[in-house]
Order: structure tokens, then sequence, then C-alpha cells
């Protein structure tokens, strides 16, 4: 079984050397919209491929897809069927992205939240994801602009944080979209700009299609420009909770037992 990236090539490769008696069976998950180029590889070597979305660009001809979604923690998953809750007295906004906080995130949100409208910035909590050396510029950022914040260079309650959130701002890899439409949850996606076939653009466009998110390219991602965006959303929060309903029929659950049940089906053919 393999998932993708470059560690997956040369034991998946090795195996293909074996007497074909003694060759097993292989099979690929793809957990972005668009076949990454390990798996790209691979495939010639497997046409069984598991897949997180139902369209994925660059597949081989010869595939044979079987739709799983994409696993994810216990903890997430426990989230799917978890009713979206507007609130007229708090917004919620959790910005997250990559595994220590995006820089550009720390760059841009916290100036964007500070031009909102007084209203809204007091209305608003902020947890985000933040590099340690950033917190102290970032807080005070948001101090100064009477918002409240929670800012750490790592969460351990992820679940806890996509529960009580109202809006989620982010990347658009392919376990955070998986995590957000497990959730739920409506989503402002910046795509990872160096990625070589745009898989994050993908991802994130499949929930913009589904009416689920909006998606923003990094070098349009401006203080002005979010703030333009967000002043829409919270003075109109029918977008945000027909988002959320919109991602919740984007989810993908048990994709887990659904990948075991493929390698089982592999193993039996």
């Amino acid at each position: 079984m393999g998932f993708g990236g470059y560690p997956s090539i040369p034991p998946l490769t090795a195996s293909r050397l074996l007497p074909a008696a003694k060759r097993p069976q292989m099979v690929i998950h793809e957990g972005n919209a668009v076949l990454g180029q390990a798996n790209a590889f691979l495939s010639r070597f497997s046409p069984l491929i598991a897949t997180s979305y139902a369209k994925v660009a660059r597949l081989p001809e010869n595939a044979r897809t079987t739709l799983t979604g994409m696993p994810v923690r216990e903890g997430i998953e426990a989230l799917f069927g978890h009713v979206y809750a507007p609130s007229e007295d708090r917004i919620n906004l959790l910005v997250w992205g990559g595994s220590l906080g995006a820089r550009v995130f720390s760059e841009i949100v916290p100036h964007a939240l500070a031009a909102l409208p007084e209203d809204f910035r007091k209305r608003l909590k902020v947890t985000q994801q933040i590099k340690a050396d950033d917190l102290e510029r970032v807080r005070a950022i948001y101090e100064n602009a009477g918002i409240e914040v929670e800012a750490a260079p790592f969460f351990t309650d992820v679940p806890a944080c996509l529960k009580n959130a109202h809006l989620v701002i982010g990347r658009a890899g392919g376990s955070s979209v998986a995590e957000l439409a497990m959730a739920g949850l409506p989503s402002i996606l910046v795509p990872l700009p160096i990625a070589a076939s745009d898989e994050q653009g993908a991802n994130g466009q499949a929930l913009v299609d589904a009416g689920a998110a909006w998606m923003i390219r990094q070098p349009d991602f401006t203080p002005a420009a979010l703030t333009v965006l967000l002043t829409d959303l919270f003075s109109h929060p029918e977008k945000l909770e027909n988002a959320a309903k919109a991602a919740h029929l984007c989810a993908r659950p048990h994709a887990a037992a659904k990948v075991a049940d493929l390698i089982e089906s592999a193993l039996r053919s």
C-alpha cells in the first residue's frame, strides 16, 4: 500500500522485482484531486487506486479507482454530523497552516482582522497557529485591535478547535480539506503556491465548486482582500451556514475502513 510521496517509491518498486508467484498485490491511495508524481509513477505497476475525490486529474486510462475518501483521525471523524451553530455574539475564527503555522497567515491575517469594523473585532475570538518567533509580534497586533486571540505554534486538541470554529482560514492539503469536510466547516483556503502540480489548488477548487469554501491564491492574499471577504461573510452569516452544510456533504466518513476493505479485496483477487 502506498500513499504517495517519494518514500513510497523504493519499497513498492522493489516489490515488483520479486518472482511473480511471490509478488504482492499493490494498492495506492491518492489524497489529492490531482494524481501526485509518485503515485503517477507507481500506477504503471498497479491499476488499483483509492481516491479521496470523485474526480482526480491525471489518472491513467487503465486505472481501477475506488472512492474511499481520506482517512482521518478518530477524533476528527467523531465530528461528522456535528451541527454547525452560528452565533450572534461570538465569531470563532480558526487559522492554521502547515505543521507549525505558515508564515503568510501571521503576516496577512492579523492586519486584515485589525481593519474590520469595530463591531466584528469585539465579537472575534481568534485561534491561530503561529511560528514561535512570530508570537509576540502577532499578539501585539491583535491586542492593539481589541481582538481576543489564542496563539500557539501547535494545538494538540485539533478536534476541539474545529468543533468550536465558525470559519477556518488555512491551506488546502488533502488531509486539511478532508478534516474541514468531516467537521462540516466553511473555510477560506490559500493553496500552497509551490506545489508542482497545484494539488492544493485542485483540492480547494473541489470545495469551492461544492459551495463549501472560498479560495484566494497566495499572490492575491492581501490584508485588503481578506478584510473585504470577511466583512461580507460576517455581515451575511447565512453564507457561512450554507457553506457549512455544503462542506458536510463533501465528507467521506469511514475512509480508513473502506481502504482496508479494498486491501482485503485485492488480497483475495
